[in-house]
């Protein structure tokens, strides 16, 4: 199944947000991303028809195990790229933008061997 970039950002901006918070509302995400609140609200509705996050009756949201995969994935190409980009010289706040772009099209393959490179470099 093909995961859609916007897809990607909501589910690691949920993630980071739970870490931050510990709980997640749409207004937070809306926030987040510096988007509408009705928006978030379309967005949150489709990811729970398909499975990737559940929101419960005080409409906090959570991850559900897929959702999670995807997010801590995503999360960790964004993180691995912005370190890479800072140890060649880009600045801290240039490195995470270039780096949101970058996590979207990079192949499974292709993120294994940076992870792999990087874990020999020490980065």
């Amino acid at each position: 199944m093909r995961i859609h970039e916007t897809t990607e950002d909501y589910l690691e901006r949920i993630l980071m947000i739970k870490e931050e918070k510990g709980q997640v509302h749409g207004v937070d995400i809306a926030s987040a991303l510096d988007i509408s609140k009705p928006t978030v609200s379309i967005a949150m509705k489709k990811l729970q028809d398909e499975g990737l996050i559940n929101i419960d009756s005080s409409k906090n949201i959570t991850l559900t195990d897929e959702g999670l995969t995807i997010a801590a994935k995503t999360y960790e190409k964004h993180n691995l790229v912005a370190r890479i980009l800072m140890k060649l010289g880009v600045g801290s706040e240039q490195a995470f933008i270039d780096s949101c772009h970058i996590e979207h099209c990079l192949s499974d393959e292709s993120f294994d061997a940076i992870k792999k490179y990087a874990k020999s470099k020490g980065i």
